[in-house]
């Protein structure tokens, strides 16, 4: 667990938005940026190894007051010792302006009690950060996480505000592509050859927040067409794949050429459902 050097220009966006304040980490995360890079992205020379610990840069540049972390074991001498896969103790509930989650999760088997203690540890108007596998870490971690969960979950409804999702080549460091909310029963499928980040921020806006009615957009948008006394027209779909279902003998000869093509490749805004963005412009 550590922040390379997507997670240290996430945690530069984030510190536009507000300053960390009070800080925990999910698991003692590593500093894994080498000093140069640090004074290069940053504008300061980190004083320690650069496989030290973040707790000193995140206090002398992103504003934390303080930073305390949480973990399994105390073999990184974390602050608090707790199993992520169990309810959080009252004592840590609503302590902290910042939950940074660096890649720590996708090794929680619980993973629906883990992000509910995330929460729980924010205070409201507390910021949660995720940077977890996506795509291309099969045998990493437990898990790898869509961004449709983030949607879903860190919803208006649950008790969220300004979610914000991003996905990251993990090789290309100067880009990366904001995905759009799923709308209108269509699903944002992303497919790449490349190793990808999820990166994620929102805001916890109240402490009765709920995770007890999460469901993918597109099978939520169904049941209610079903529920309706007005049938709703099927939502238009574009693009070279949309042709080739209207041509069904043609669709099922190029289909596995098609599919071969699309999940042979590095992240583009041909997805309708991205937009790239030049990390200089942004951060």
């Amino acid at each position: 667990m550590g922040i390379d050097i997507h997670g240290l220009n996430f945690l530069r966006y984030t510190k536009k938005k507000k300053p960390l304040g009070d800080t925990i980490t999910i698991g003692r995360q590593a500093l894994n940026v080498i000093g140069p890079m640090v004074k290069e992205l940053v504008g300061i020379k980190p004083s320690y190894k650069s496989h030290a610990y973040c707790e000193e840069l995140l206090i002398d540049y992103f504003g934390a007051t303080r930073v305390e972390s949480v973990d399994n074991s105390d073999y990184e001498k974390a602050t608090h010792i707790h199993n992520m896969n169990e309810p959080l103790p009252k004592g840590l509930c609503e302590k902290f302006d910042t939950v940074i989650d660096g890649g720590c999760l996708e090794h929680v088997f619980n993973a629906p009690q883990a992000l509910k203690n995330c929460s729980l540890f924010c205070k409201p108007g507390g910021q949660i950060l995720h940077i977890l596998p996506a795509n291309n870490f099969c045998g990493h971690g437990f898990w790898q996480f869509s961004p449709e969960l983030f949607f879903s979950l860190y919803s208006k409804a649950n008790g969220y505000n300004e979610t914000e999702v991003f996905l990251a080549e993990l090789s290309d460091t100067r880009r990366w592509f904001q995905v759009t909310q799923p709308t209108n029963g269509e699903r944002v499928n992303v497919s790449s050859s490349t190793a990808l980040y999820v990166l994620v921020r929102t805001v916890l806006q109240r402490t009765d927040f709920s995770h007890s009615d999460v469901q993918q957009s597109d099978y939520r948008y169904e049941w209610d067409k079903t529920r309706s006394c007005e049938p709703k027209p099927p939502a238009g779909r574009t693009g070279f794949k949309q042709k080739l279902r209207e041509m069904p003998s043609v669709y099922e000869w190029l289909s596995p050429v098609y599919r071969l093509y699309s999940n042979s490749r590095r992240l583009d805004d041909r997805n309708p459902g991205l937009t790239m963005i030049r990390l200089k412009s942004c951060i």
